[in-house]
């Protein structure tokens, strides 16, 4: 089982930072929009709660966004 769950986990971090890295978004719109999908994505890989996730993802976009705008 514990195998399963690192697998899962692995997954959906690669998904997670595929998704934010490829569309950071131009505006802080677009980056809590884009930050919002690839958090629930990976909270729906992982089996957790979409919601959390979804804001986890928004916050996290928009903070590296913010701390490496050449990037995005």
């Amino acid at each position: 089982m514990q195998r399963h769950t690192t697998t899962r986990f692995h997954l959906a971090l690669c998904l997670g930072a595929a998704v934010a890295l490829s569309a950071c978004g131009d505006n802080l719109g677009e980056q809590a929009a884009y930050g919002a999908g690839a958090g629930a994505v990976s909270a729906v890989a992982l089996d957790v709660n979409v919601l959390t996730g979804a804001a986890v993802g928004v916050a996290t976009n928009i903070a590296y966004c913010s701390t490496y705008p050449s990037r995005c």
